[in-house]
This record gives structure tokens, sequence and C-alpha cells, in this order.
């Protein structure tokens, strides 16, 4: 490995991070930045399969824009491949979900599979998609004592919670 492929590993992390920050904060202008026009996205193995950017960021913003829609994705173990422009990763993702409105808890773990190329601004997702290990969920009004004490949206990002 040389210095440059280093270099595009550590940029494509960057992109990938950008990509799940940019999901729970509900950054949609920004996320669209992150794709390739004519980007792909198949999630869940295939359930859901979008073709171009705006088809891929209209079906996240009308999923997972609503205030009390909570989402953390976290990736690691990546697997990046560069070969000139373009490259292949593979990543271990692990998600919870929490929406109030729907009365619901998601935990999961997946494995995404992404490819990217490298444009003149820099590198741009091309296609991502994940399959499922596994996902189980649970009714939050199932979960004595549940409550939600902070949000990005409705608290600021602030808890309600008592410090001593």
């Amino acid at each position: 490995m040389d210095v440059e492929e280093l270099i595009a590993i550590e940029e494509i992390k960057r992109l990938k991070y950008a990509y799940l920050r940019c999901l729970d904060q509900k950054d949609f202008d920004g996320l669209s930045e992150l794709f390739t026009e004519d980007a792909t996205a198949a999630y869940s193995g295939g359930r859901y399969v979008y073709e171009g950017r705006e088809a891929i960021v209209g079906f996240i913003s009308a999923n997972m824009g609503r205030e009390a829609f909570h989402s953390s994705h976290r990736v690691h173990h990546p697997e990046i491949r560069v070969d000139g422009d373009d490259a292949t990763a593979t990543w271990a993702l692990d998600d919870v979900v929490v929406d109030a409105d729907w009365d619901f808890l998601l935990v999961g773990a997946a494995f995404y599979e992404d490819t990217y190329v490298r444009t003149e601004t820099g590198w741009r997702i091309a296609h991502t998609g994940y399959r499922r290990s596994f996902e189980f969920v649970l009714p939050t009004s199932s979960i004595e004592g549940w409550s939600l004490t902070a949000s990005w949206w409705a608290t600021g990002g602030q808890s309600s919670l008592p410090v001593q």
C-alpha cells in the first residue's frame, strides 16, 4: 500500500462517517452532497431499492425526517479496497432507532457493501446498501419507566435528567 492509497482510504472513511452523521442529524442537504447524481441504494438486503441521488435522499428524508424519529448509526471494521479512482468497502453496522410517535425501539446489525468514485470534488458514494445480520423491535410502551429524556430537535440535545 502506498501513501496515496492510504490517503484515499482515510477520505473514504470520512465520507462514510459524514453519511451516518447526516442520517442521524437529518441533514438531508448535506447527505445529498455525498452521493453521485446517478447513485444507487439497496437497503435491508434489497427490499428497498432506489436509483439516483434524489430518490435515495427522498426515501431517507420521508422515513427518517420526523422529529420523533431518533437514530444512531455506527460503522466499524471497514474493509476498503482502492483501485485508482474507484473503491469498494464492506462496513459492519450497529444501529439503534427510537420512534416516540410509532412506539418502537429497534436494535440491529448489518453489513454495508458500498462503491465509491473519486470525482473532481472528492470521493462520492456511487452505491450503498446493507443486509441485516439481525434486527429486533420492541414497543417502547412495553418498557416500564421508558421516557425520552433528550432530543437533538425537541430539547436542543439537552438532557432533562437531574444532575447532582
